[in-house]
């Protein structure tokens, strides 16, 4: 298939599994969410964002193209380097919906967060990397949308609004949408057989199905039935 017909199915089938669709994102949307459910979510997704800079190091040291390195390892020092790193800017965030941050770095985590990271560590860990930059465009093509909406829902139904405790979104809002074009660029220059690209997708499905475990799992745990919108549909197993 040409670049056009490579992305389109590319982003159809991280579309097909967003996370905004997902009902605990709409809860959170929509005002439906209390701060003690935000506290405990932000305990479990601390796994994955304290995991991130892993999974990104993993693609680096699998790839043996110097300017795609280069991208990824910029990407790394975003993510970990100084007193700004992300996973203290989640921890911040979680500080200000009532999680200290022991409790955070402690957390008892469930088997499906277990489960996400586990499954992003293995499909950014395959030798052939643009498997892993796949997995990781699945996830960030998303975030730029996901962090605006959040930092809304916050401001507008908690009034949390200051730099401290948003500091995490409004980051990701912004450098996301290079990350994720530069992931695209990556892929489109890299990926040129049927094979490669195939694979790609196939890696992309994975990570966004791993994605939407973790959310499965955070609504069947603390969403009580009488709040749920609607039962999870299971797609993430499917």
């Amino acid at each position: 298939m040409n670049d056009a017909e490579f992305v389109k199915r590319l982003n159809e089938t991280v579309d097909r599994y967003a996370m905004l669709t997902h009902p605990f994102y709409q809860m959170w949307n929509e005002g439906k969410l209390t701060k003690e459910i935000l506290a405990e979510y932000a305990r479990q997704y601390y796994a994955h964002v304290k995991a991130f800079p892993t999974y990104v190091s993993a693609v680096h040291s699998n790839c043996d193209d110097l300017p795609t390195r280069q991208i990824l390892l910029d990407n790394l020092i975003e993510e970990e380097k100084g007193d700004e790193n992300h996973p203290e800017l989640w921890l911040r965030f979680a500080e200000s919906v009532g999680a200290d941050r022991d409790s955070v770095k402690n957390a008892e985590l469930l088997g499906s967060t277990e489960a996400t990271v586990a499954t992003l560590k293995r499909l950014t860990s395959e030798l052939d990397y643009r498997s892993g930059v796949a997995a990781l465009y699945a996830y960030e093509s998303q975030i730029p949308e996901v962090s605006r909406t959040k930092r809304a829902g916050l401001k507008k139904f908690f009034g949390i609004d200051d730099e401290r405790s948003v500091s995490f979104f409004s980051v990701h809002e912004a450098a996301d949408i290079y990350h994720r074009n530069a992931e695209l660029e990556i892929l489109t220059k890299s990926c040129t057989t049927k094979e490669s690209q195939e694979n790609a997708i196939a890696s992309a499905e994975k990570a966004s199905r791993a994605l939407l475990k973790f959310l499965d799992g955070i609504y069947e745990a603390l969403i009580p039935l009488e709040m749920r919108m609607c039962e999870v549909t299971e797609i993430a197993s499917a």
